[in-house]
């Protein structure tokens, strides 16, 4: 599936918090819900869990924590959003999925100064919506974060059995 054409890009987005972001639907693999988790002792609170898709396990980051927001609870329940990277699937832990959403790659804006902590460093940029502020992920940083702590965890491994 292309996600520009003609001057408009396709971006999955999500709830967080009271966040609306999103990711361009090329590096979006699927969307999960109630999905098994297996937490991880001792782990970076980054790490919110490992999920086993069809024999994969991958892992679940807690964006909230990237982002600088409160972090789920395990209890709490959320969708994950699979992301493809160079080193396989990582799963992003959201509040909820929204919709597929066309927008002019023109209207696309850089951060607002207002977006402040460590979150602005996974925030590619913005676009205007007519009712909310739609926030651009850059998966590669929160990857990259994630990769420098998240202790020894690796983004995805081979199920042993």
């Amino acid at each position: 599936m292309k996600s520009t054409i003609h001057g408009t890009t396709q971006l999955c987005t999500f709830a967080l918090d009271n966040l609306l972001l999103g990711l361009d639907v090329k590096r979006v693999q699927e969307v999960l819900r109630n999905q098994s988790m297996t937490h991880v002792p001792l782990a970076s609170p980054v790490v919110h869990g490992l999920i086993n898709l069809r024999g994969q396990i991958v892992l679940a980051i807690d964006l909230a924590y990237c982002l600088g927001l409160d972090p789920r609870p395990r209890n709490h329940e959320t969708m994950l959003v699979v992301i493809r990277s160079d080193e396989g699937a990582a799963s992003l832990v959201v509040d909820g999925i929204r919709d597929i959403v066309q927008v002019q790659s023109d209207a696309f804006e850089q951060p607002p100064e207002t977006l402040q902590g460590r979150g602005r460093e996974f925030i590619k940029g913005a676009y205007k919506l007519p009712k909310q502020l739609l926030l651009v992920l850059e998966p590669e940083s929160i990857l990259d974060f994630v990769r420098q702590h998240g202790s020894s965890v690796s983004l995805v491994s081979e199920d042993p059995d």
